[in-house]
């Protein structure tokens, strides 16, 4: 495994990340989130225009900086999901993943937001909303862990 493949340390990252979300507020007064990016890229390319905000070009860097990092540590790997990886092997993890990923981006900006923009930005404002809506990911996120876990 190469040096690139490890996780950045926790109190490396989350500093780094709280300081996002106070840079998103106070340059842009904007949320820090995926959802509204990539509503913003969408919506701009329908309409035939790439003059994006803020939060299209941030779309952008997170698609680009995954790109660039699988070119620098070799190619995309869907390796390390458990059981999804032995039944379905490398390709069809990558294409359960791709699907996974619109079916939560349409529920997403169905719903108005995101885990991440709630869990974020919400949350560093202490609305009501997004402190509610972050406790109930959690909370679900850890009976689901002990559930599947029981059943293992």
């Amino acid at each position: 495994m190469s040096a690139m493949q490890h996780q950045l340390a926790w109190y490396v990252a989350g500093p780094v990340l709280g300081l996002c979300v106070v840079a998103c507020r106070a340059l842009f007064n904007g949320r820090l989130g995926v959802t509204g990016g990539f509503a913003e890229l969408v919506g701009r390319v329908a309409r035939g225009s790439v003059a994006f905000d803020w939060r299209g070009w941030f779309a952008l860097g997170i698609v680009a900086g995954g790109v660039l990092y699988a070119l620098a540590t070799g190619g995309a790997s869907f390796t390390g999901y458990g059981w999804l990886t032995d039944e379905l092997g490398g390709l069809g993890v990558g294409a359960a993943l791709l699907v996974g990923g619109v079916l939560i981006g349409y529920g997403a900006r169905t719903a108005g937001g995101c885990t991440s923009g709630n869990g974020l930005s919400g949350t560093s404002m202490l609305t009501a909303a997004g402190l509610a809506s972050t406790a109930t990911f959690f909370g679900t996120a850890i009976v689901v862990a002990f559930v599947i876990k029981g059943l293992t």
